[in-house]
């Protein structure tokens, strides 16, 4: 999914990756997933799309010793791309040592466990970018440059993300091009920047609101100077427009580069660093750094509304773990301690790219869902209808067009009147949900069961993300009756 989809797909899911720099947890649990990414229904197995039966890349060359262990190899790569991540770790010890490795420090990645990620990959850099094998090495550069960005060394980040353009730029997908764009670009603008320094504070709750575009903003303080901002849990960087500089007092540098993913329309940008930023009225961090963006570049005609700034995960690594109420308030518990006897509680979820992906189902048939928590528009894809075509039987289909690909025809979909979701073990309801019957032709759709968005989070009453134990919680009156 290209971040060219619209909006700054923003806010709560709380605060992606960004949470992802501060926390390193634990290793995830391997649950006993024989068949982790088959749906509720044993029973009913539908052919795998046909991306999901493509070789993962050309040119790839792995060197294992025998076609067990090639074969082996090309499943994982087939299963990671497919979200699988389970399944994955149970089948590692089919690989030699070093290729074990490599999924191991890409499994950490995805777990948003930075740190053992790095420790895991760097030694294999230099002798997997000797052998040729563009397909690991793209894998391992990418992961290792979102692991740098996370722990928020931006020199380190930089230098990752030219080295991946230079080694394996031409194996990258159009979606995988835009998805870096933004880091490659922008982070140079900031190399030389000593990394923001947070205060420690103790949890806290704070009012939201609603903007115009449907979303919620929170209150920040620029330099003791109030203002409402945008949270975007996919942006890596936070944003600032340039009249907010002006008026603080903020200094811009000369420097600047221009983006084309953040709204699908150029914008140049430069950065600065804000001395004080403080989130709530309680969480403060000195010296953040921030990317400055013309005012018309973010303005909103139809609703009239300026963005004055947007919260990237640069910002929000300081937070920890996140409620969010159907009260208006989002609760913060930044507390970096080991987690208690009941946080291991919920359902998975990961971080591939710019995605959040919720494992939804009983343990072992668990499917992979996106969360897309700054967009409007909830649906479940033809993955989803395939394994319930028979609920189906009789009602009549109707078109229905897809956000993202707003430049596709509008597709056949049926409604889902109920819809019942196994999060962690509490069964909740969601309804009326579009459910497509034909695959979208767009990988990173066609590949989860659906996509959650912000009119499905909004049926639960409360939420939780906890980006210490990577896991997700509702709030057991939303479970099923």
């Amino acid at each position: 999914m290209s971040r060219a989809r619209g909006v700054a797909r923003a806010w709560c899911l709380c605060l992606m990756a960004g949470l992802a720099g501060l926390y390193a947890p634990p290793a995830t649990t391997q649950q006993p997933a024989p068949d982790t990414a088959q749906k509720q229904n044993p029973q009913q197995n539908p052919p795998k799309p046909a991306a999901q039966e493509q070789q993962p890349g050309t040119g790839a060359q792995v060197h294992t010793g025998t076609s067990s262990g090639i074969d082996a190899d090309l499943r994982l790569q087939n299963l990671l791309a497919d979200h699988q991540y389970f399944r994955v770790a149970d089948e590692l010890d089919q690989l030699p040592p070093e290729q074990a490795q490599l999924y191991r420090g890409v499994l950490a990645n995805r777990e948003n466990n930075s740190r053992k990620s790095i420790e895991l990959l760097e030694p294999l850099i230099d002798k997997l970018a000797a052998s040729g094998d563009t397909a690991h090495e793209k894998l391992l550069r990418k992961a290792l440059a979102e692991d740098y960005l996370r722990e928020g060394d931006m020199a380190k980040a930089a230098r990752a993300y030219v080295a991946l353009e230079e080694m394996v730029g031409s194996k990258l997908s159009a979606d995988e091009q835009d998805e870096i764009e933004m880091p490659l670009k922008m982070l140079p603008l900031a190399a030389t920047i000593p990394p923001m320094t947070v205060d420690h504070c103790d949890p806290f709750v704070m009012q939201v609101s609603r903007d115009p575009l449907g979303l919620r903003d929170i209150p920040v303080f620029v330099d003791a100077v109030p203002h409402s901002w945008m949270l975007d849990p996919t942006a890596p960087f936070n944003l600032i427009a340039r009249s907010l500089t002006h008026q603080v007092g903020l200094k811009v540098s000369e420097e600047s580069v221009t983006i084309h993913t953040l709204t699908g329309k150029p914008m140049q940008v430069h950065v600065t660093i804000i001395p004080r930023f403080t989130i709530g009225g309680r969480l403060t961090m000195h010296n953040m750094t921030a990317y400055v963006f013309e005012d018309a570049d973010y303005f909103f005609p139809e609703s009239k509304y300026q963005v004055q700034g947007v919260l990237g995960y640069t910002a929000l690594q300081a937070l920890g773990r996140l409620t969010i109420t159907g009260d208006a308030t989002i609760e913060v518990n930044p507390d970096k301690g080991a987690p208690g006897p009941n946080d291991d509680k919920g359902a998975h979820f990961f971080l591939d790219g710019d995605q959040i992906i919720l494992a939804v189902g009983q343990v072992g048939k668990e499917r992979m869902f996106a969360v897309d928590a700054g967009g409007q528009q909830s649906y479940f894809t033809s993955r989803y209808f395939d394994e319930h075509a028979s609920e189906f039987t009789g009602q009549t289909m109707e078109m229905f067009t897809v956000s993202e690909m707003a430049s596709k025809s509008p597709q056949p979909a049926y409604i889902a009147e109920t819809a019942a979701l196994d999060v962690g073990g509490t069964v909740v309801e969601t309804h009326y949900i579009q459910v497509l019957t034909q695959p979208l032709g767009n990988a990173a759709l066609d590949d989860v069961y659906g996509v959650l968005g912000v009119d499905i989070l909004d049926q639960f009453r409360r939420y939780t993300f906890d980006y210490r134990t990577m896991r997700f919680n509702v709030g057991r009156e939303d479970a099923a009756q």
